[in-house]
């Protein structure tokens, strides 16, 4: 029997679809994702480009970035982005420290990109 794994999920936009001239523009706000469980997926994209993008993911302890870290996905870190791309990693909900965002490492721009997180409700 099939579970309704897809029915539970909610996804979050972290970016939404931009032109990135500097890592500021690609970089998100803080999602809070304590009332989540299982998987967080991370699912970044990438448009047109000149130069190249490297994504990171963080975590901290407030809303605020108090604590900021780099956390490494299940799969390992994102491959250097090129053009045309969609790349997506997968962390622990339970392994993060309460709040999340993805940072968009540009080198040269403009970049077109665009960033989610798709999870589950705890208690769905």
């Amino acid at each position: 029997m099939l579970s309704h794994e897809a029915d539970a999920v909610t996804t979050v936009k972290l970016l939404d679809p931009v032109s990135a001239a500097a890592t500021v523009n690609a970089t998100s706000g803080w999602v809070d994702v304590r009332d989540r469980e299982g998987d967080l997926v991370f699912v970044m994209q990438v448009g047109a480009m000149t130069g190249s993008i490297t994504w990171t993911i963080e975590d901290a302890t407030d809303g605020s970035g108090t604590g900021a870290a780099g956390v490494t996905p299940d799969e390992g870190a994102f491959a250097a982005g090129a053009a045309n791309q969609i790349q997506k990693r997968t962390v622990g909900a339970g392994s993060v420290r309460g709040w999340v965002r993805c940072v968009g490492t540009i080198v040269t721009g403009p970049s077109l990109v665009a960033a989610s997180v798709i999870a589950r409700p705890k208690n769905f």
